[in-house]
């Protein structure tokens, strides 16, 4: 079992599972990985840094740690359980939003049947205020209450602020509307300050971790690596002893679709959207998919020790697994590939909510490690 399971007794088990993500690296897993290939004080880089999962790992185990995500989801909760905030003044900025929410009031009446549907007048109105006001792209303070708020933004009916919707991505709005009323619910009466407090109170029961060692970039792996290459040649970054890390699948998920009413609260619009970026959506086209794979890691290699490993997590789909294999043992033909794959679980290969004709899931990880002989 790795450190932060078990009874929340740590602020590393507090702080690990923030965010709920799409096909996140298990915190045990991470553990385990950072543990058996490196040593205290070595750095470890995951250019695929989703929610900062192996980052934190990493750090609360005293290793140096950097992660790049281009999504600002993924950046929100890897930053706020980085570099939490001082709980007072989390909890000070919460009593600010709600000191202004009746501001948006008017605004709240105006929004779509699936806003209405979904959330309650007063939840409505605080979450217009939370992402008119809060900074999270700067503030600290501001992107650990909103990464707080992010969590408990949908899910079950009374244990989010939402109605019943799933916790990991957002069900299209008009499915929800036809679905709600269907089950005749309607949203929960919930005072969102109070309902915030206590979750907050529950994250900082046993403090912050200790992760002064780590930092997530908002950014493109591909421009950012030069930059870090740079900084490592100069003698400004120790060389990474680990690169572990889990890239997109090919043509699973496009996560600023399935995460729309989370983007929506981080500015985006007010419905589903694809990602037009070449290098920010599902991936679906074979050719742009292997770019992806060999502009990222070729970039990271000269970030890398001559002695590192490089640990990634895939799935075993042809479409996925060929192009990465071939990225891999090109770039890094002097290291010895050992392959293991993992079955995943029944609810781990659930199709994405609310669309036919997705493409086959895979029903198995593949870890591929690339080690020195």
């Amino acid at each position: 079992m790795g450190k932060h399971s078990g009874k929340y007794s740590t602020a590393a088990a507090r702080w690990a599972g923030v965010g709920p993500y799409y096909a996140m690296f298990p915190t045990s897993f991470a553990d385990e990985v950072v543990c058996a290939h490196t040593r205290f004080g070595d750095s470890v880089l995951d250019p695929f840094a989703g929610r900062g999962t192996a980052v934190f790992s990493a750090a609360t185990q005293g290793r140096h740690a950097i992660g790049i995500e281009i999504n600002p989801l993924g950046y929100v909760y890897a930053n706020a359980k980085l570099q939490p905030s001082d709980y007072a003044k989390t909890i000070s900025k919460l009593c600010e939003l709600s000191e202004i929410s009746s501001r948006y009031k008017e605004q709240s009446t105006n929004m779509s049947a699936f806003f209405s549907l979904c959330f309650s007048p007063p939840v409505r109105q605080f979450l217009l205020a939370a992402r008119a006001n809060l900074n999270w792209r700067h503030s600290r303070v501001d992107r650990t209450l909103m990464a707080i708020i992010l969590i408990a933004l949908h899910g079950k009916r009374g244990q989010s602020l939402s109605n019943q919707m799933r916790q990991v991505t957002a069900m299209a709005p008009e499915y929800s509307i036809r679905w709600w009323g269907e089950k005749k619910l309607s949203p929960p009466d919930i005072e969102p300050i109070s309902f915030l407090s206590k979750r907050i109170a529950w994250r900082y029961k046993h403090g912050t971790p200790d992760t002064h060692n780590a930092i997530v970039y908002k950014d493109n792996s591909i421009k950012k690596l030069p930059s870090l290459a740079r900084d490592v040649q100069e003698g400004r970054r120790p060389k990474v002893k680990l690169l572990v890390t889990s890239p997109p699948y090919h043509n699973i998920t496009n996560y600023y679709y399935d995460q729309w009413l989370r983007m929506w609260l981080l500015g985006n619009p007010d419905h589903p959207r694809s990602y037009s970026s070449r290098y920010g959506g599902k991936f679906s086209n074979p050719r742009v998919y292997r770019e992806l794979l060999m502009q990222v890691f070729s970039k990271a290699k000269p970030v890398l020790d001559e002695e590192a490993t490089i640990y990634v997590r895939t799935d075993q789909r042809e479409s996925t697994l060929r192009p990465t294999l071939e990225v891999l043992t090109g770039l890094f033909p002097e290291k010895q590939l050992a392959q293991e794959t993992h079955p995943l679980k029944p609810e781990q290969q659930a199709k994405p909510y609310g669309r036919g004709g997705a493409p086959k899931r895979p029903n198995c990880e593949v870890d591929l490690v690339l080690a020195p002989r």
